[in-house]
């Protein structure tokens, strides 16, 4: 099972930090290279424990929908969540947050699984960790490096 690590500094209090990581509005406008975009259950605001939202996303010139819910929740320490519908076999996702000396350092543990067996295990060694990196961390690049002032 792939497992992506990345550890950010954010020079923003824990709980902003937090409220930041479940917006679904700050998701859409930093995931534009996919053209994400919320379109059932909770489709604005702050995703809280036990909701949905399934996004519509453009990957690899396929549009697709994943339907994820949050299944942990302790603000403003983690959350999780989880495809609940969609392409992969799985995705958890979990977001951890600590307090640190000027911000806060936000901890992303992605773990996923395509499907078809061997064939989906080759993909996710040859491509999909590779590209899932880089849509997570270019997320939190964009979020808080300033674009859109938003950090």
């Amino acid at each position: 099972m792939p497992v992506i690590e990345l550890r950010t500094y954010i020079g923003a209090d824990i709980e902003t930090c937090f409220d930041l990581a479940r917006s679904i509005d700050l998701h859409s406008f930093s995931t534009a290279q996919t053209k994400e975009k919320a379109i059932a259950g909770k489709t604005t605001g702050l995703i809280g424990e036990g909701e949905t939202v399934t996004w519509q996303a453009t990957h690899f010139g396929v549009r697709q929908k994943l339907t994820s819910k949050i299944t942990v929740y302790q603000r403003p320490f983690h959350f999780r969540d989880e495809q609940v519908r969609g392409a992969f076999k799985f995705i958890k996702h979990d977001h951890y947050f600590s307090s640190i000396e000027g911000g806060t350092l936000m901890k992303d543990l992605f773990c996923f699984q395509s499907p078809l067996g061997l064939l989906g295990r080759l993909v996710d060694a040859m491509i999909m960790k590779r590209y899932l990196y880089a849509i997570i961390r270019s997320g939190w690049k964009n979020q808080s490096s300033g674009r859109g002032g938003l950090l």
